[in-house]
């Protein structure tokens, strides 16, 4: 079996339900002259909250919010500015207080994600800090975009 067969990751434009258009910005480049690192997280962010208030109808004000604890990147290709980014998003795993999101960056129209990434949130009462059963509108929208299986 070919090295990491068993654990690559769906990366095709095809492996995502829901896209957002992110334009890249001159304050993204860094002195090596592509996306810094930490940028490509600012995207993943953009497009999981972006879905979860237009889809989910995530109330920022509400006493239910979500913590990231935990998240990964792996890069293929540097981006640089000025470049059209399309952020793939869809949902890995879903449980009963989490959600383990995956995001596909790719660049003006590309198959193959420049970048791939995860992060999970998990689902607490803002006033006691404590895991709290995914709301129902919010649950109903993740179904959507679950990924029906993970790559063997």
């Amino acid at each position: 079996m070919p090295e990491n067969e068993s654990n690559q990751v769906k990366t095709n434009r095809s492996d995502f339900y829901y896209f957002s258009a992110v334009p890249t910005r001159w304050i993204d480049n860094d002195i090596y002259g592509h996306v810094n690192n930490a940028v490509y997280y600012q995207y993943f962010d953009t497009v999981a909250n972006e879905y979860l208030i237009e889809k989910g109808g995530l109330d920022i004000s509400s006493n239910i919010v979500a913590f990231i604890v935990a998240s990964s990147c792996q890069y293929h290709s540097p981006i640089a500015h000025p470049a059209r980014l399309d952020v793939g998003f869809r949902v890995n795993r879903l449980g009963k207080s989490s959600v383990e999101y995956g995001m596909g960056i790719f660049v003006d129209g590309a198959t193959q994600a420049a970048a791939n990434g995860t992060f999970t949130h998990v689902f607490v009462n803002r006033a006691t800090g404590g895991s709290v059963a995914i709301p129902d509108k919010i649950r109903i929208a993740l179904q959507a975009v679950l990924i029906q299986k993970l790559p063997p």
